[in-house]
């Protein structure tokens, strides 16, 4: 039983269907008491089930991260290096291929590609047109396979190295064979904390701009948060408002491209730069707030974005498994190989094999089915 009427009143309120404000979300993060955290979770769960159905998705893929020399310092970044570094990489479109055709062979219908923004790669032009060399190999050697790759930070980039329009880089990619863009570098949408964690990275005025170009040219993005780290509740909301706003204007203008899916990403810490991890206070996520944030992401945003997923390179995947009792209806991807994540001391693993993500789910009690990357049924 609900014993604070405020909540109680704004539950009330999104089990009716009605979107929250972003006070009211701010509430249901502030809460602590175990009974009404439980409240919360029911109710995320109930949302869950009428949004998205009682059967659990998950998709055979796999991340490639083509190169971690970046010209970025972000301060949570354990994976870039310098030119020259030690442990620097920069993968050839051989190198890349194999990968993939690796991937195919064990059932990839997707190919995740992302990396650092290294200066030597270019779009166009008579230094190296990396980016569609890369992406057409791929589409010319494997037409049906998907390819989900550059975020609105790497597209940023490139339009700004090769003096092109973020529509124009959309386009080019989009027309050399990419089929949606991953909605990464998001962080937190609020600048006052990306002026802190990541002051290199692309404002939010610029992340929503790009994201709305892709949805406009019809180019799918999913959606994420980096959490956990300095942000406060209020930022929290304020990001997944951003979200909510974004949908809802491709709704209304009626754009052939929307987000696909949000995906929370606990901040993970241990091999992050000292300064960061002193503010923070931790090197692992904590999964109970977590867990909480993730049913109210799926009670503010589920109206509009209906796929939830956690990430079990960051929690395991028992608590990834659990978050699936707290609004979330997608468990992820195979991934295969993960850099980023891992090389910041993230303790979930690399790969995750279908029977091992069928299990989980089954453990639950829930039914499952492989998707594709807009999530049809496969």
């Amino acid at each position: 039983m609900i014993l604070n009427l405020t909540v109680d009143t704004i539950l009330n309120r999104a089990v009716a269907g009605d979107d929250l404000s972003p006070e009211e979300g701010v509430v249901l993060l502030e809460q602590k008491d175990s009974a009404i955290l439980e409240d919360i979770r029911v109710v995320s769960d109930s949302l869950r089930s009428q949004q998205a159905g009682e059967t659990v998705t998950y998709i055979i893929n796999r991340n490639i991260n083509f190169t971690n020399i970046c010209e970025q310092h972000c301060s949570f970044c354990a994976f870039r290096r310098d030119a020259g570094d030690k442990g620097a990489f920069w993968l050839d479109i051989e190198q890349i291929l194999e990968k993939t055709t690796d991937a195919v062979k064990r059932g990839a219908t997707e190919i995740c590609m992302q990396g650092g923004l290294n200066l030597e790669a270019k779009i166009q032009g008579k230094s190296l047109p990396y980016y569609l060399n890369l992406v057409q190999a791929i589409k010319i050697q494997f037409p049906h396979l998907h390819f989900h790759g550059f975020s609105p930070q790497e597209v940023q980039f490139i339009a700004r190295e090769d003096h092109l329009s973020y529509a124009d880089v959309i386009m080019a990619l989009r027309d050399s064979g990419v089929g949606s863009m991953p909605g990464t570098a998001a962080e937190i949408l609020a600048d006052s904390v990306r002026n802190i964690i990541c002051p290199e990275k692309i404002n939010t005025a610029t992340w929503l701009e790009i994201v709305e170009t892709a949805h406009r040219l019809g180019v799918p993005t999913t959606s994420t948060m980096l959490s956990g780290h300095i942000e406060t509740n209020q930022q929290q909301i304020q990001h997944l408002q951003h979200l909510r706003s974004l949908q809802q204007k491709a709704i209304k203008y009626n754009y052939p491209a929307r987000i696909t899916e949000f995906i929370l990403l606990p901040f993970v810490g241990e091999m992050a730069p000292a300064s960061l991890r002193r503010r923070v206070g931790r090197d692992q996520p904590i999964l109970a707030d977590t867990l909480l944030l993730t049913a109210v992401a799926r009670i503010f945003l589920g109206n509009w974005i209906s796929n939830h997923q956690p990430s079990w390179v960051k929690l395991g995947l028992e608590g990834a498994t659990e978050a699936l009792r707290w609004g979330c209806n997608d468990i992820g991807g195979t991934l295969m190989e993960e850099h980023i994540t891992t090389m910041a001391g993230a303790k979930g693993g690399t790969f995750m094999e279908p029977e091992t993500l069928k299990n989980a789910i089954a453990s639950l009690g829930r039914s499952y089915q492989q998707r594709d990357t807009l999530y049809q049924y496969k």
